[in-house]
């Protein structure tokens, strides 16, 4: 006996829930990078980071709470989105989820790093050791080493943006432009994490618009799929051709 088909209404209903997360991890990530990294860390001077950082610890680990929270709805939605394209290729679909949730967890993980500095600069007694200048340079190389663990979940997460856009390129539930923009996003990642592994200096001019595709790639799908969503009967035909 085969399965009763899916209600159309609930292709949709995911597709917006994914876009509604999509956006929130996005509006996350931007705030702690824009808003609370870019205020309080000095890249090329320890002594300020650390100044920054010790005069808004609360706002620094607001920045660091975003970012945890950008990743675990990052989690959820690439779960959702599995569900949808699933329907076009159930292999592609679970590559890109493993994928997604390996970037993902990296990121997770290397957050302790991020955290560092809310350890470090108040110089508890173990720590007593070391002068505050040398505290302020642990502190800064704890954010450097982050930034290196998220160059990596970019270079994962390249994988699962190239191998969605082919996916949105194959289906007829989603515009082919959007499949292209979002591949060209992958592209960009895996470029910018390949330069963050290279000699400092190597692809300095690249930063940040080799970002920027990137950046528009991952905007309009995730508002596509918010405001828009997916054509449920094209959906529901793909999901019906594969059950039948």
């Amino acid at each position: 006996m085969k399965p009763a088909p899916i209600p159309e209404a609930s292709a949709n209903l995911r597709a917006r829930v994914a876009g509604v997360l999509y956006v929130l991890c996005i509006a996350c990530g931007f705030f702690a990078e824009l808003v609370v990294r870019a205020k309080l860390i000095v890249p090329a001077d320890a002594a300020a980071t650390a100044a920054n950082i010790l005069a808004s610890p609360g706002l620094y680990r607001l920045g660091f709470f975003a970012d945890v929270i950008a990743m675990a709805l990052g989690v959820v939605s690439a779960v959702i989105m599995y569900t949808l394209f699933k329907a076009v290729s159930r292999t592609l679909a679970l590559t890109v989820l493993m994928f997604d949730i390996i970037s993902n967890t990296i990121s997770i993980c290397g957050a302790v790093l991020l955290f560092g500095p809310l350890m470090i600069l108040p110089g508890d007694v173990y720590l007593a050791v070391f002068p505050a200048a040398e505290l302020s340079s642990l502190a800064l190389l704890s954010v450097k080493m982050y930034e290196l663990t998220y160059a990596m979940n970019l270079a994962f997460f390249s994988v699962s943006c190239l191998l969605t856009g082919y996916l949105i390129f194959r289906s007829t539930f989603l515009p082919k432009i959007i499949g292209v923009l979002l591949a060209l996003a992958g592209v960009c990642y895996l470029i910018n994490s390949f330069v963050d592994f290279m000699p400092k200096g190597y692809g300095d001019s690249l930063f940040p618009w080799i970002l920027m595709p990137s950046l528009v790639g991952e905007s309009i799908l995730a508002l596509w799929l918010l405001l828009i969503g997916v054509d449920s009967s094209k959906w529901n035909e793909i999901a019906a051709a594969r059950r039948g």
